[in-house]
């Protein structure tokens, strides 16, 4: 505990890095909201699995994911 307590006193935190930085994930955000980009898009442009993209999501602001619905009628 001391050795913990010395590393915190010397700036580090300790644990891994996020995957994403905040501007990345309020990107990912953004495009998620608009419904621009699949989730497996916004993984593929950031080079993160689709699970990180999940982690990353505003829980409380995410718009829920609904089809598209379109104005074209069928014959």
């Amino acid at each position: 505990m001391d050795g913990l307590a010395a590393a915190r006193a010397r700036g580090r935190k300790g644990g891994r890095r996020p995957s994403l930085i905040e501007d990345q994930a309020a990107l990912a955000q953004q495009l998620y909201d608009a419904r621009d980009k699949t989730v497996q898009q916004i993984s593929d442009l950031f080079g993160v699995p689709r699970s990180t993209v999940y982690g990353h999501q505003d829980r409380e602001r995410t718009v829920p994911r609904q089809p598209k619905t379109t104005t074209a009628t069928r014959p």
